[in-house]
């Protein structure tokens, strides 16, 4: 088993668990969990003279087996991704 680094600093806590954005790359959830929820902003658009992300990669990855993807979709929209992701996440990590 690999030796897990603490990571130094504070991040934002969204329901008692981390959240990370760097980029468009987000990643929500506790590492020492058996996965996280990632989540990847593919294209952006413009609306009211901003910026904002359209279409959402939205996976579900292992923290114990490296690459392994424990479920995937598309959303439109930051809000549906990250609802329909944290629905996954929690189901995910309840099953057995």
């Amino acid at each position: 088993m690999e030796n897990k680094i603490p990571f130094e600093g504070k991040y934002i806590m969204y329901k008692g668990k981390p959240l990370v954005r760097e980029n468009n790359i987000i990643c929500y959830g506790n590492m020492d969990d058996k996965c996280y929820l990632f989540l990847m902003i593919l294209t952006n658009k413009k609306e009211n003279g901003f910026e904002v992300p359209d279409r959402i990669l939205v996976q579900i990855l292992s923290t114990q087996e490296k690459n392994k993807i424990i479920k995937q979709g598309e959303k439109s929209g930051l809000y549906d991704a990250l609802d329909i992701g944290m629905v996954w996440l929690e189901r995910a990590l309840a099953a057995k």
